[in-house]
């Protein structure tokens, strides 16, 4: 029974550790100057699922997380002078208000992620403000 008992308790314990390290990484990282929340897909899947994340602006580059992942490094990075947006859509009619679905291109590879009207003015913002000669990446 004392064995039943102890192997119950560390179980909890990892769980509850999991969560702390999980809750605190996804807090650390939605309050960092330059994060906004973002969805994402591949786009040859448009019925497929979305992945919650948080995208956050680097030096020439967007770095995209998970939320609910314990990894410390970005899940996809897409640097500024290789991604395009290809189109935007408002969500209003999805019942998201304020919300756009943004199709880009990165290498090549189509995908589509959802964010705030105000996300999406900082991401064109973003990619107009390329060194000169990069300024058609955004539609």
């Amino acid at each position: 029974m004392g064995y039943v008992l102890w192997t119950v308790l560390a179980v909890v314990l990892v769980l509850a550790l999991v969560l702390v390290v999980g809750g605190s990484r996804l807090r650390r990282l939605s309050r960092r100057v330059g994060s906004f929340q973002c969805g994402a897909r591949p786009g040859d899947n448009p019925s497929g699922a979305w992945s919650a994340g948080i995208a956050h602006y680097g030096v020439g580059r967007i770095d995209w997380f998970r939320c609910w992942s314990l990894a410390p490094r970005p899940a996809r990075s897409w640097r500024r002078d290789r991604l395009e947006v290809t189109g935007r859509a408002p969500l209003d009619l999805a019942g998201q208000v304020d919300q756009y679905l943004v199709r880009c291109r990165y290498d090549g590879t189509d995908f589509e992620l959802t964010m705030s009207a105000g996300a999406y003015a900082g991401l064109a913002s973003w990619l107009e403000s390329a060194p000169p000669g990069r300024r058609d990446l955004v539609v």
